[in-house]
């Protein structure tokens, strides 16, 4: 069957890609490369370690390299490309704070990302990105949060009432997850956007919700595509490459397409109904879910006044939302899942969570945000859970130029000699493992890869203040560090200690007979058993 003119046209694109890297890298190698790193062996010069990395199970193999190679490793992509692994916690610190501008996320026009999910936050680089989290930080200040914390009650309680349907008479296995993913996009939904996606009154999935936690798994799916992408984007605009992608003969390239376009779509949507009532004056606005105060509200009325130089355009504002949706609800619903699987799993743990709730309550429906945010060992099962099971382990960035890069521990290289800095060739794919900097056990001690909650309740061990972890929250590297750091990491905070709360106070969690697997992805997921596709936890809950 002969090619379509747009689809030969992508593939000359694709050839063209190739033969640059054979005259960069293989005709004209740099002086600088990572052959002296230790590293595995790789038995496809095609592939690389490709095929590991995009396993479901790829973080079985992250630990692998951790626990053999160290903090520093060195891998092989595609086309016999170069790979460097991380979780040094100097060298985390040089990418992600003191170097930050040598190590942009891509050095390429566009991306995988950016194709998918336009020029919001998560993808644009330099000014763009300086100027839009500009507009952003005001409404993530603590004092926008105590806000949010009636809302989240409110729609907590909701989600309460919903669930204590199903389990009143007797206990009933249900599928967790699935909850908090409505949970966490009705939360967004209303916090972020001031629009309601669920009444918890029936069984429903709303097409955006649903796209939103499709969007990792199914990219998971196309990992090679995206080596591909952003040497495309130098010779085809971001527009076309989406028009072509969506008629590409690939079942899954397809998929990712539909998803992007749903999630664009109803962006747009909502954000025209957002702007009409933004013309209607702050009257009309109070009388909307969110009374006006939800992020999209806020960020369209600085829009408004800002300087044309400061000024999002409509396609970073609906960027801002499909990446605030994303980013905020697969995240957080993951990590809440992954939260009452761990107290299910230690009924011990879960039992004096629930009696430090109960009585924080003191016979009140909640708790206030204040006492909320202080209960001790509520915050050690949020950071401990976040710790061990971060839902984002691995983050990429590219090399800008020829550069070294230091450590904070030498390593031995393949010639023997000790190496306290390891060269980066300009455009190396340098891979953060976030979760190998939290359960290193020359910083965490022997009982890193151990949930226990106490540890945040004594004084954590010396090496960890020394190792200067820049990760964003305490000396975990979960949200990451730096100016690109999770902007929301507080609201996710909040969220997950409002839900926990309100739940643990009304249920008990038992694990089923059926077996939960987490998958890798660009935020982990979980399913019921290796081999199922569809994203579920089940759980046995019971009231209490």
């Amino acid at each position: 069957m002969a090619l379509s003119l747009p689809i030969a046209a992508f593939v000359a694109a694709i050839g063209f890609v190739i033969w640059r890297f054979f005259l960069q890298e293989i005709l004209l190698p740099s002086s600088f490369n990572l052959k002296n790193i230790p590293g595995p062996a790789s038995h496809s010069w095609w592939k690389g370690h490709l095929d590991r990395l995009a396993d479901r199970q790829s973080f079985n193999y992250w630990k692998e390299i951790a626990d053999t190679y160290g903090t520093v490793s060195a891998l092989r992509g595609p086309l016999g490309s170069w790979l460097l692994y991380i979780s040094d916690p100097k060298a985390l610190y040089t990418v992600l704070i003191k170097e930050v501008e040598n190590y942009p996320k891509r050095i390429t026009p566009s991306d995988d990302l950016n194709i998918f999910l336009g020029p919001g936050l998560l993808t644009t680089e330099a000014h763009q990105h300086r100027r839009q989290r500009k507009l952003l930080n005001p409404v993530f200040s603590a004092a926008h949060l105590r806000h949010m914390t009636n809302l989240f009650h409110d729609i907590s309680h909701k989600v309460r009432g919903a669930i204590h349907q199903r389990v009143a008479q007797e206990a009933q296995i249900i599928d967790v997850n699935g909850w908090m993913a409505r949970t966490t996009l009705e939360m967004l939904g209303q916090a972020g956007l001031g629009y309601s996606f669920d009444n918890f009154i029936e069984d429903s999935s709303d097409a955006y919700g649903e796209s939103l936690k499709s969007f990792f798994p199914t990219l998971a799916r196309i990992l090679l595509m995206g080596f591909f992408l952003p040497g495309v984007s130098r010779v085809i605009s971001d527009d076309t490459i989406r028009a072509i992608l969506r008629r590409y003969p690939h079942k899954e390239v397809r998929n990712m397409m539909s998803v992007s376009d749903t999630m664009m779509r109803r962006s747009q949507e909502i954000i025209v109904e957002k702007k009409e009532a933004l013309k209607k004056g702050d009257e009309a606005l109070t009388h909307r879910v969110g009374e006006g105060k939800d992020i999209m509200s806020i960020l369209l009325k600085a829009n408004m006044t800002a300087t044309d130089a400061e000024k999002l355009t409509d396609e970073e504002v609906i960027a801002q939302m499909s990446v605030l949706m994303l980013a905020g609800m697969d995240t957080t619903s993951n990590a809440l899942s992954r939260t009452l699987q761990v107290l299910a799993q230690n009924p011990a743990a879960q039992a004096k969570l629930r009696a430090e709730i109960l009585e924080a309550r003191n016979g009140e429906p909640t708790v206030d945000y204040e006492n909320l945010i202080k209960l001790p060992y509520l915050d050690a099962v949020c950071r401990e859970t976040l710790r061990l099971y971060s839902p984002v382990q691995i983050i990429a960035r590219r090399a800008a130029k020829d550069q070294m890069l230091p450590l904070s521990k030498p390593i031995r290289g393949k010639d023997g000699r000790m190496m306290d800095a390891v060269p980066i060739p300009r455009r190396t794919l340098v891979l953060l493992h976030l979760q190998g900097s939290n359960y290193n056990p020359e910083l965490w001690g022997e009982d890193a890869h151990e949930w226990k909650p106490e540890r945040w309740l004594s004084p954590l061990p010396a090496d960890l203040d020394e190792a200067r972890i820049p990760g964003v929250y305490s000396n975990i590297m979960s949200f990451s560090g730096g100016t690109r750091a999770c902007i929301g990491f507080k609201f996710a905070q909040l969220e997950m200690k409002v839900v926990l709360s309100v739940l643990l106070a009304a249920f008990e969690f038992e694990l089923t007979d059926k077996e939960i697997t987490w998958n890798s992805a660009g935020v982990s997921f979980p399913t019921m058993g290796l081999n199922s596709e569809k994203t579920e936890m089940l759980l046995k809950v019971k009231a209490v």
